[in-house]
């Protein structure tokens, strides 16, 4: 992990975000709500692009931040969402009314479990962004990667968790439950045979994925 000397210059570098995300990362660290972090989400835009993701399927919206960053990085786009908490869809529901980049996004309602149906008529997808329940992880990546087209990749956020990962003892129970079962999920894609993965130690550390080619 980089130090915060280098984390603040990285920072400086980058472009101004415009009103309505500053407003919305404000918000979001206000209300304590997860959006990616900063270093994050720009390693994860500049794949998207490198890859020419014209699709993309996120699992997990929020209150939309990372859905309008995409929008926006991307204008030829379009993003399929998906939230289930009720409060954050209608926080999503208005930042992104308030968008230009509003007719790229299509929100989903409901579980990511539970919703398999709905996101298939939306399929094939370029890539997938999984930032949703963190225990969840493989299941979300078994479920959607079916919807994956035979060049896509999958992005995973906070599979770094912290550092807890490489933690050896954690004394809170529900938090050491919680590692176990990402780090179980880290080694499950590392040796997946048909995906090539790497995971790159940048804001809570993401995971990317790309699938190997035609489906067997």
């Amino acid at each position: 992990m980089l130090n915060e000397k280098l984390h603040s210059y990285i920072k400086g570098l980058l472009t101004e975000r415009n009103p309505l995300l500053t407003e919305m990362e404000n918000f979001a660290h206000v209300h304590k709500v997860p959006i990616m972090e900063v270093e994050g989400i720009e390693t994860m835009l500049q794949l998207l692009r490198i890859h020419g993701s014209l699709r993309i399927l996120e699992v997990g919206t929020a209150i939309g931040y990372s859905a309008l960053r995409m929008a926006q990085a991307m204008p030829n786009a379009h993003i399929v969402t998906i939230e289930r908490d009720i409060e954050r869809i209608q926080l999503a529901e208005q930042f992104i009314h308030r968008s230009e980049h509003r007719h790229q996004i299509t929100l989903i309602k409901g579980d990511a479990l539970e919703v398999e149906e709905v996101v298939k008529e939306h399929a094939l997808f370029d890539a997938i962004f999984i930032d949703a329940a963190k225990g969840q992880y493989k299941k979300f990546f078994e479920i959607y990667s079916k919807y994956l087209n035979d060049s896509g990749m999958i992005i995973t956020d906070n599979v770094l968790f912290k550092g807890l990962v490489a933690e050896p003892v954690i004394e809170t129970k529900r938090i050491r439950n919680l590692v176990k079962k990402i780090d179980e999920f880290n080694h499950w894609i590392m040796s997946h045979p048909g995906y090539d993965s790497v995971i790159l130690p940048v804001g809570d550390g993401i995971a990317i994925s790309k699938r190997r080619g035609e489906r067997k």
